[in-house]
């Protein structure tokens, strides 16, 4: 199903951007960078955390971990990521292929300005072996999402 929404959600607000899916698993940062030919830091890890009552996704670099400091600024609280089974049913999409495209509901997503260093990062698309090159720009414009600073730097 999340596979069939990621790909629904291309065909619908970017047609020239295709699905890619690999025969191998691309679901942690390392799988996906070397089943891309990418470096780490270009793939688009997308993180889901609760803040409240509210899930947000939060999309950075494969290599980049969140600055909690940063964090606490900008959200007021402690970052506290959703639990395994959670994920599935607020994403619509498995751990390992979570993405901002295609979502089972709305979620506010934000982009971290590390993605800013490339011209093409390459997020999941809903599945354990599928995923999109897309300039991060056009990726943010695509989901509505906000630009926010808070890895590691």
């Amino acid at each position: 199903m999340s596979l069939t929404s990621a790909k629904e959600f291309f065909s619908e607000h970017a047609p020239d951007i295709d699905v890619i899916e690999l025969e191998q698993s691309t679901a942690t940062v390392a799988l996906a960078a070397e089943g891309h030919g990418v470096e780490p830091a270009q793939i688009a890890k997308t993180l889901a955390l609760r803040v409240g009552d509210e899930v947000i996704l939060i999309v950075t670099r494969g290599d980049a971990r969140l600055d909690n400091k940063k964090y606490k600024d900008r959200f007021g609280t402690k970052a506290r990521m959703l639990g395994f089974e959670e994920v599935e049913l607020e994403t619509g999409h498995p751990v390992g292929g979570v993405c901002p495209f295609g979502l089972a509901k709305p979620h506010t997503v934000y982009c971290d300005e590390s993605l800013k260093a490339f011209d093409v990062v390459v997020p999941a698309a809903g599945a354990i072996n599928a995923a999109v090159h897309i300039n991060p720009h056009r990726m943010a414009e695509l989901t509505g999402a906000e630009w926010i600073d808070v890895s590691e730097a």
